[in-house]
């Protein structure tokens, strides 16, 4: 009876601390491959979402078409030629999520109404607390909903960033002056070996 006793407590114990699996993302650009983090646990419709338009290779040929070097870099909803693809129904914002808004995240981009994100998403390049999460009371307090990190290939978000900006119809100002390209965005097993720079050489 102990013994059963036991198991039933173990499994109790098991369910409660069981959390979903990070999920790993490369999204090779044309300036070097960056790498995701996403979280599942905290972020199940948002991550599902992403990964979904991921894999029917949405992103492929999309572009970062909104750079600002003192806030963030937006990209999956344009192509090349800056028209819009079509998207799927819009998902519940998550923002609520105790995840903030700092350097370094990914979150979802959408329309003033609080639950209007598709596809589009944006790496904040510092740490933007008005956008995170604060009430329900209107669109601008409920924030923006993050959904992972970036883990490696922060330098490639930083050149991106630093870009050359300017108009480019329909948008008045902040599209890249050459072109931020978006190859493709795939699943990964594990983190890849970042490439050990060779110390330089010392001279006499």
């Amino acid at each position: 009876m102990k013994k059963f006793i036991s198991l039933i407590l173990f499994g109790l114990i098991v369910s409660v601390t069981t959390y979903a699996a990070p999920v790993l993302v490369k999204m090779e650009t044309n300036r070097g491959d960056i790498i995701l983090e996403l979280d599942q646990d905290k972020a199940p419709l948002s991550v599902d979402n992403f990964v979904k338009y991921a894999e029917d290779g949405y992103y492929e040929g999309t572009i970062f078409h909104r750079v600002i070097s003192s806030f963030m870099i937006q990209g999956g909803g344009f192509d090349q030629d800056l028209i819009r693809k079509t998207t799927r129904e819009a998902i519940q914002n998550e923002a609520e999520n105790g995840l903030k808004n700092n350097r370094g995240t990914i979150a979802m981009a959408r329309l003033p109404q609080p639950h209007s994100a598709t596809a589009q998403f944006f790496i904040n390049v510092q740490d933007n607390p008005a956008l995170d999460f604060t009430g329900k009371a209107n669109g601008r307090t409920w924030g923006y909903a993050v959904f992972g990190k970036v883990v490696q290939g922060m330098d490639v978000v930083d050149e991106i960033r630093f870009t050359q900006t300017g108009a480019n119809p329909p948008f008045p100002r902040d599209v890249p002056i050459k072109t931020m390209l978006i190859k493709s965005v795939t699943v990964i097993d594990e983190l890849p070996e970042v490439p050990v720079k060779p110390e330089p050489a010392v001279t006499q």
